[in-house]
């Protein structure tokens, strides 16, 4: 195949220009630090009530963010079956875009005491966005030639790191200089809702330049539910006899719990165990962001220097330091420089990932269901590292040791990848034999 013609490339990758400020804005910096301040504030503690029941506002932050992936995940594999065999992906991702832009919006309403409405319209937001993955992420393997896709790939996440700290300066700047008559938790809620704004905005002209996809089933033969299983379960035996597929999607699940988790829950951990400001904290994700562009581009040529698997593997150890690094550090710059280690693998690894999952897929019209399984995957190892984090949080009094817990999950995702590497080489060395 040959890869899509300028226009369409450029307004792929501008989704992630529209909707990495969610991730950003979100869920990484101003919405957690300000829903376990504004919580703290008004319950007078850290203990507040979610429909009748307790729970450390930090810990429900993680419920409600492994609640969201969750959901996704069970949605997901059906409506993206559906995609393909109906040819509707611009619908669903335009109809997630919608969900998830407006939701961030009404987060202009949540004030601390209405936790369960802040918590909803959050989680909400959540489903947006990664339900928008699915199909965003799916266009890759249609646009681009396998040669092309780690560039492209790397193109999309810089631009949306680019993006993000672009609305993040604005809403630092909103919140350090109170303009237009704005104070206490005004400048907040008001980048909350130029978050949703922007997101809609920079999406509708995103998939104004994507293709429309084809159906890959013309005569239906039951209800969209039932060809959605069928499809799945044919995506399912093909995926089975992938060995080196196979192999990358179990390392991927296991290194994505503590890829996600740390990214999720980054400045939590800087304000609750550190004390840092949240000006300090702010600045430091900018930082982040900034490296990760690097990081995604560097990443991605040293991926055609020496394979892509093999680049995945020495990331991964990288990531295993940060977790130690991590649990021991003390001080504000402990933390910085860290940040700056973290940017610079955090935006190559999740680049390198998309992009060797859509060369290790076979050619195929289902790439929709195909990357189902990718964003399934990725959304349950979010699940689990998320709900575990809050838990040892909860259970042990300190995040550090959840934190610490994370290496457990770099380490199995290590082992995986080296597999499957090792599969790919034996495989090679048959077919020259």
């Amino acid at each position: 195949m040959k890869t899509a013609g300028k226009k369409v490339i450029n307004g792929w990758a501008m989704y992630d220009w529209a909707n990495s400020v969610y991730n950003l804005v979100i869920t990484t910096t101003f919405f957690p630090i300000y829903f376990t301040e504004v919580t703290k504030d008004y319950f007078r503690g850290e203990l507040i009530p979610f429909f009748g029941v307790q729970f450390v506002n930090s810990a429900l932050y993680d419920y409600a963010s492994a609640a969201a992936y969750l959901l996704i995940a069970l949605l997901s594999p059906i409506l993206s079956s559906i995609a393909d065999t109906r040819g509707n992906k611009k619908r669903f991702l335009l109809a997630f875009t919608l969900l998830g832009s407006i939701s961030c919006c009404s987060l202009f309403w949540f004030y601390g005491s209405n936790v369960e409405y802040g918590t909803l319209c959050f989680l909400l937001a959540t489903v947006g966005y990664c339900g928008g993955l699915v199909f965003y992420n799916s266009y890759l393997p249609e646009i681009a030639a396998p040669e092309d896709r780690d560039r492209i790939s790397a193109k999309g996440f810089a631009l949306g790191y680019i993006g993000s700290v672009i609305l993040q300066l604005v809403g630092f700047a909103l919140v350090a200089l109170e303009p237009f008559g704005l104070s206490g938790t005004a400048p907040v809620r008001v980048t909350f809702l130029l978050v949703g704004i922007w997101w809609l905005g920079f999406a509708l002209f995103s998939l104004s330049r994507l293709p429309a996809s084809k159906a890959t089933v013309q005569t239906h033969y039951a209800s969209a539910f039932t060809e959605g299983f069928a499809e799945l379960r044919k995506v399912y035996a093909q995926v089975r006899v992938m060995p080196v597929l196979k192999r990358f999607l179990r390392g991927f699940f296991f290194f994505s719990m503590g890829v996600q988790t740390v990214m999720l829950a980054a400045t939590l951990f800087g304000s609750k165990e550190l004390n840092l400001p949240s000006t300090n904290l702010i600045i430091a994700v900018v930082v982040i962001q900034l490296v990760a562009v690097l990081g995604a581009w560097g990443i991605a040529r040293l991926s055609g220097r020496f394979g892509n698997l093999r680049v995945l593997i020495g990331v991964i150890i990288v990531w295993l330091g940060i977790c130690i690094a991590g649990y021991r550090m003390q001080t504000a710059m402990d933390f910085y420089i860290l940040a700056a280690v973290v940017g610079l693998v955090m935006g190559g690894v999740q680049s390198l990932s998309r992009s060797t999952y859509a060369k290790l897929m076979p050619e195929t019209e289902d790439t929709t269901s195909f990357f189902s399984y990718y964003d399934v995957t990725e959304k349950l190892a979010i699940v689990v590292g998320m709900f575990s984090f809050g838990y040892i949080e909860e259970l042990t009094g300190s995040m550090r040791n959840s934190v610490l817990a994370l290496m457990l999950f770099f380490a199995i995702g290590l082992a995986w990848i080296i597999s499957a590497l090792l599969k790919s080489k034996k495989m090679e060395a048959g077919s020259t034999m």
